[in-house]
């Protein structure tokens, strides 16, 4: 992908009115807030960048001359409010391999991105595991920064230039940043990660996902041991405390009292292009099930290597039901 492709809005934006200039970014949103999401880790801080973004670009819609496309000024104004934004609210970055502000970003949204060109495949699988939990975590590990160069270069396919014209900095500079940034993510990301492919789910992962969720309506600790590769990592943002290891998950389940409880229903879905289980339990006062918790899971080589577990709150955005009723699906 290049910096813009698409042409549109050549002429100034001066003239333009408030509704004309609302239509014509509005049909960016949602790839800007993909944006504005890999930059920040937080899907409603990037909600609240994007409103920024527009706010902005409406107040200084004089200074577009035409030069580029709207979608490519667009993307330079959100790029800088999220910088401003992490300059004021997170001053160091990630630390210890939590990201306690992570939230998830619905599947159904994504679906609203443009699809990249059919005929070039690395781009669509660039598109899809970029917005991968392990890789948005990876991201926040970096300085501010070195973050926007890797994503716009890396990501969104910018030239170097086009990068140092938005950052006010030199080719040579963003060329250092982005290998600095390289670095970082490689510590980061997955041993497996050049093993993605970015396709759907196969066979072997939905039945894994299945076994998976009948295991933990059923409380079954010892099956779903065997689900976990030895290393796995467990965490669950906002809370502290990232477990790594088969063992340390597995217990921390038990002194959870994770393996008492009962009345247990789960719904299959899927987020940040990954497998996902939504978990209800049951309420006898309300007579439904309610939301409980949202795991999402990585799989590597038949085995789950990643569980990110989100709470109850996160399930209206992502379009789960906010009951189940007696007998559930499961």
């Amino acid at each position: 992908m290049g910096t813009d492709t698409r042409g549109e809005g050549a002429g100034a934006l001066a003239e333009v009115d408030e509704t004309a200039f609302a239509g014509l970014a509005e049909r960016h949103r949602r790839e800007l807030h993909v944006h504005c999401y890999r930059m920040l880790g937080s899907f409603e801080d990037a909600e609240d960048t994007v409103q920024e973004t527009f706010l902005r670009a409406w107040r200084r819609r004089e200074t577009f001359e035409g030069r580029s496309t709207v979608r490519a000024w667009l993307y330079r104004i959100a790029t800088n409010a999220c910088l401003d934004l992490l300059a004021r609210c997170r001053p160091e970055p990630a630390r210890g391999g939590e990201v306690r502000w992570l939230q998830p970003y619905p599947d159904r949204l994504l679906d609203e991105v443009p699809a990249g060109d059919a005929d070039e495949p690395e781009a669509v699988a660039v598109a899809r595991e970029t917005i991968e939990l392990a890789y948005v975590v990876a991201v926040q590990h970096l300085a501010p920064r070195p973050r926007a160069v890797l994503i716009l270069r890396d990501v969104l396919g910018w030239p170097a230039k086009d990068v140092a014209d938005l950052l006010g900095d030199s080719v040579n500079s963003v060329n250092s940043a982005l290998q600095r940034a390289r670095a970082g993510m490689r510590e980061h990301l997955p041993a497996e990660r050049q093993d993605w492919t970015g396709g759907e789910q196969d066979a072997g992962t939905r039945e894994l996902v299945r076994d998976f969720t009948e295991a933990s309506v059923a409380t079954d600790i010892g099956r779903l041991t065997t689900m976990l590769r030895e290393d796995v990592r467990c965490s669950m943002p906002p809370t502290p405390g990232l477990r790594v290891g088969r063992d340390a998950v597995v217990n921390d389940w038990i002194a959870d009292g994770f393996d008492g409880m009962t009345g247990l229903r789960g719904v299959a879905t899927s987020v940040n292009r990954q497998p996902a289980v939504a978990f209800y339990h049951w309420r006898e006062a309300d007579g439904a099930y309610l939301p409980l918790t949202l795991d999402v899971l990585r799989v590597s080589g038949g085995a789950i290597t990643e569980l990110v577990t989100f709470h109850a709150d996160q399930f209206p955005r992502l379009g789960l039901p906010e009951r189940l009723p007696a007998g559930g699906a499961r």
